[in-house]
């Protein structure tokens, strides 16, 4: 398998919200990635598919909440998020996609 798949497999997907655009005001933006990915994994991940240099990562994992659908209990997933924070001058468009 090659490192630019692995790379995908650390980042899942762009979040897309009100928190995350006034993130993105300060140079951070903010990727749904894997559970099991770690700061150094996910910095390397950013840096390799984007091309641009990262000062920080903080990561924040959401508990999926239990949820009843018509009478059934049920559980959303946990998901960890990454608010990856470039160095001055970097960019990255998530309009665009992948």
């Amino acid at each position: 398998m090659s490192t630019k798949t692995e790379h995908y497999d650390v980042i899942r997907k762009p979040v897309i919200t009100e928190k995350a655009t006034m993130a993105s005001e300060n140079g951070a933006v903010v990727f749904e990635v894997a559970n099991d990915a770690n700061k150094p994994m996910i910095k390397e991940a950013v840096e390799s598919l984007f091309g641009v240099k990262v000062k920080a990562v903080n990561t924040v994992v959401t508990k999926g909440k239990v949820k009843r659908f018509r009478g059934i209990m049920g559980q959303r997933k946990t998901i960890k998020k990454a608010y990856v924070t470039l160095e001055e001058g970097n960019t990255i468009d998530v309009t665009t996609g992948l």
